[in-house]
């Protein structure tokens, strides 16, 4: 298994891609702008494909209460990825709720923005993984999912030992460099294994689960 998530899985071929090549995580993403959005039964079905294969996350953006309730409720995801301008007491406050581990996803751009991101982690209370993608371009629609890198050098104002996983623009072409200069313990991975914006890539998932652990041995 290497420590990885492949996210925006959509279809049981780039399922069974991931769990073949020994990713760590699967993301499900429930946002309607994501052109990896999937409806509510699509999420299920992969998930219960995926139970106790993989571990499943949900994404999803800003979500409200009972939006909340109801994927959660369906779906029974392992972990729930936030990936919108949920504060670090909203992110409490739905742990608290509804007793769900977390991945806050946060765009950085700077050294300051990687510093200010590290107010959200506090597993078992906020956040238990810190995801640190690449800030959205202005005007996007999306947090993420852009396939655009960020400069990995801010990484060296994350802590020794924090659990992180390091997102934005990796491909199988870049990532073994990336886990090298960072020392990322986690790596996740969207557009980079996809053909277009979406449709992942079986062939790409394998390659790029492939690199990351040749990275991993290489440490």
């Amino acid at each position: 298994m290497t420590d990885a998530k492949i996210c925006g899985v959509k279809t049981p071929e780039a399922l069974e891609a991931a769990i073949a090549g020994g990713a760590r995580w699967i993301g499900l993403v429930l946002h309607p702008k994501s052109p990896r959005n999937m409806p509510l039964e699509t999420a299920v079905a992969l998930a219960d494909m995926a139970r106790g294969r993989v571990s499943v996350v949900v994404l999803m953006v800003d979500p409200a209460d009972d939006r909340l309730a109801e994927v959660l409720h369906a779906v029974g995801p392992d972990l729930l990825q936030l990936h919108g301008d949920e504060t670090p007491e909203r992110v409490a406050a739905i742990r608290a709720t509804f007793d769900v581990r977390i991945i806050k996803a946060v765009g950085v751009r700077t050294e300051a923005d990687v510093k200010a991101a590290l107010r959200y982690l506090k597993p078992g209370e906020i956040a238990d993984i810190l995801l640190l993608d690449a800030k959205a371009p202005p005007g996007a629609d999306i947090p993420g999912g852009h396939g655009v890198p960020f400069d990995w050098t801010i990484l060296s104002a994350v802590p020794v030992d924090t659990p992180y996983m390091l997102a934005g623009g990796l491909t199988p072409g870049n990532v073994r460099e990336a886990i090298l200069k960072t020392g990322a313990p986690y790596v996740d991975v969207s557009s980079g294994v996809e053909t277009g914006p979406g449709e992942k890539s079986p062939e790409l998932i394998e390659r790029f689960l492939l690199a990351v652990k040749t990275a991993k041995q290489s440490l």
